[in-house]
Parts: C-alpha cells; sequence; structure tokens
C-alpha cells in the first residue's frame, strides 16, 4: 500500500517537472504464494482450532492516546475475534480460488469441551484423526484471531463538519498440519486493516452513525478470513506502469503500436530511439522497452532493459554525487520511480520459478 502512494507522489512529481509526455498504464500479473503445497495435496479442511474465550476487551481511555491536530476524542478498543466466521470466511475464500479440488469446512471449535487450557497446537494424533475423519490430505487451522479498533473523531475546520473513522487491524493465525508430521508444517502470521468512515454536521449523529461494536466485530471477523489467502496461494497484482510518448517520431509512433497492444513493433521503434539518443530521450526509450518486454512475459530481458534505464537515470540525476546543490529534483524523481521498477521485476523474476511449480498442478 506504501509502494501504492509513492507511485501516485512520483506520478505528480513527473508530471510536474517535465514536458514529457507521460500516460499511466496498469498491469495485472501473477506472484506465488509462499507457502508451495504438493500437487498431491488436492483435498483440504479448513477447522477451527480456538478455545471459545468470553467477550473481554480492553479499552484503552481517550487520555491515553496521544491526539492529532483536530481530533476531538480517539478511543482504542482490543477484541476477539468471531473464530466461526474467520474459518467460514477463509474457507470461502480458498474455495473461491479454485486452486484445491475441494476444500471442507470444519468450524465449530475443535477445543470447546476441553477442561483444562492446553497449547492450541494439534499434536500428530489429534491431526491425522481429523485428516482421516474428515478424509481429506492436510489440514489449515484457524489458531487465533485478534483486532484492535481505534475510533476517532475529528472536526474539519475548511469543510465546518464532523468526521469519524474506525480503523480495525486484524491479526490472523493458522498453521498448516499434514498426516503423521509432528506439529504444523507452517505458521502463518498476517495482519491487515479494515476501514469506515462518516461525515456530519454534528459531532453525536457521526458518532452515531459510525459501525457499532457487534457489527465490527462480524465485518471484521469476516475479513480476517481472507486475509491469509495471499500467502497460502498465487495471487494476482495489479501494479502501475508509465508510457513515455513524446520527443521524437519514433516515440511517438511506437506509442500508438502500444495503444494497439502492438508491444514488438513497438519495442523496434524504442530501441531505435535507444540507439539515436542521449539524456532522457535514452533514458525513457529504455524504461519503454523493458515495460515492453514485461508486456510479453519476457521478465528477464524487461529486468535488463530496466536496469539500464536505472544506469541513466543515477547518471542524469547525480544521486552518487556528494554535493546536494547538484543534485536535481526533477530528474531524480525519475531514478526513484525507475528503481521502484526494477525492485518489481526483480521480484517477479525471482518468483518465476516457484510460481511454475505451484501451477503444475494444473498440468497434471
Amino acid at each position: 500500500m506504501a509502494k501504492h502512494y509513492y507511485y501516485l507522489l512520483l506520478s505528480g512529481m513527473l508530471f510536474l517537472s517535465s514536458c514529457q509526455s507521460v500516460e499511466q498504464l496498469s498491469i495485472d500479473y501473477m506472484l506465488p504464494a509462499e507457502v508451495s503445497f504438493p500437487p498431491t495435496l488436492k483435498r483440504v479442511a479448513i477447522v477451527n482450532n480456538m478455545p471459545e474465550v468470553p467477550d473481554n476487551k480492553l479499552i484503552v481511555s481517550e487520555e491515553a492516546e496521544k491526539k492529532e491536530e483536530n481530533e476531538i476524542a480517539r478511543l482504542t478498543n482490543y477484541y476477539n475475534g468471531d473464530a466461526r466466521l474467520t474459518t467460514e470466511a477463509l474457507a470461502e475464500a480458498l474455495a473461491n480460488e479454485n486452486y484445491f479440488e475441494e476444500v471442507v469446512i470444519c468450524d465449530s471449535a475443535l477445543r470447546s469441551k476441553d477442561i483444562t487450557p492446553r497449547e492450541s497446537t494439534l499434536s500428530r494424533e489429534e491431526a491425522s484423526k481429523l485428516i482421516q475423519d474428515l478424509d481429506v490430505d492436510f489440514l489449515i487451522a484457524l489458531e487465533n484471531i485478534q483486532m484492535r479498533s481505534t475510533r476517532k473523531i475529528s472536526y474539519l475546520r475548511d469543510w465546518g463538519a464532523f468526521y469519524g473513522t474506525v480503523d480495525v487491524k486484524v491479526y490472523p493465525t493458522v498453521k498448516i498440519y499434514l498426516p503423521n508430521r509432528k506439529g504444523p508444517m507452517v505458521t502463518i502470521n498476517n495482519n491487515d486493516s479494515i476501514f469506515w468512515e462518516e461525515m456530519g454536521n454534528g459531532e453525536a449523529s457521526v458518532r452515531a452513525r459510525l459501525i457499532g461494536e457487534n457489527d465490527l466485530i462480524k465485518q471484521a471477523s469476516e475479513f480476517a478470513g481472507t486475509v491469509p489467502v495471499k500467502r497460502l496461494l498465487p495471487h494476482w497484482k495489479t501494479a502501475n506502469r508509465y508510457l513515455f510518448q513524446g520527443g521524437s517520431v519514433n516515440m511517438r509512433d511506437a506509442a500508438v503500436y502500444a495503444k494497439e497492444g502492438n508491444w514488438a513493433e513497438a519495442v523496434q521503434l524504442w530501441k531505435k530511439n535507444f540507439e539515436a539518443k542521449k539524456g532522457k530521450q535514452k533514458m525513457y526509450s529504455a524504461y519503454n522497452i523493458a515495460m515492453g518486454y514485461e508486456m510479453q512475459d519476457s521478465i528477464d530481458t524487461a529486468t535488463e532493459w530496466a536496469l539500464k534505464a536505472q544506469q541513466i537515470a543515477r547518471e542524469i540525476s547525480k544521486v552518487d554525487k556528494k554535493e546536494k546543490d547538484e543534485i536535481s529534483d526533477s530528474t531524480i524523481s525519475y531514478y526513484i520511480l525507475i528503481s521502484l521498477y526494477v525492485d518489481e521485476l526483480q521480484e517477479r523474476k525471482e518468483g518465476l520459478t516457484r510460481l511454475k511449480a505451484q501451477m503444475n498442478r494444473f498440468n497434471e
């Protein structure tokens, strides 16, 4: 998320600091999961391995929190999530991805009849029995779901209105169990946030319209079930790219080919421009060539050209100079932008082998 906002900032810098015509594009590509499941693991059971806990929350008083400017009040609550809802949401999210042949759910608390507290981790015997009873190949167990809610009311003087927000950070923990294996295969600790807001003329009306505690726990618990999926399964990512399209006939003609999806022809014209030009035009061409190869799924070649663009940007922006007054703000933004692009391409390149292995189950 932070990188997304960084791109928006850089985009503004590029448009303001240059006469170069720039068009923002988006690209969707797949990234591998952190966990790789052998193709033989086709049926999975999602189980609720949380104890039944009382409704307990710790309220942090408004005075205990440091308020931001224009804040009227802030309140922080800590909750136990609804494990049943989180387990159901996790099972539904995994089933919707169609990665496994079958997703079975066991959302009743496995430890609801425990008389004495014990470690939440399932023993080898417990995991193997569940796998056998549910007729699956392995288990994904919800082990914990905690939440931190921050509720704020602010007065926006420029708008003459009150603004209320509720930001809930969820912390689900899941473990993966294989049959006849001592202890879990892996433990995944995640966190993510869900957000609500209201605006109005009166503080009381804004407070009243903000999400209530029961609905907050319900919706945040359901949201928490979707959070681990990106770490468990290959997933799609949408990223920003930039098309530099002015400064020469070749650049303008290549932009037309690019907009038509004819990336091969566009790349050839950008290469001609790269050979003929110097400075920023050479940098723009190298960046466009990298993007053109990425659009054709040639990630290795795309990375090579992005590194060329990065080196040219480094020389133009003088980032290696110690004298700060020699560094141009109008060009260093290009170096930052291209460096972020290099990072993304290298992330894709490093994950290709793992992604291919994870998707092989559909080729069998």
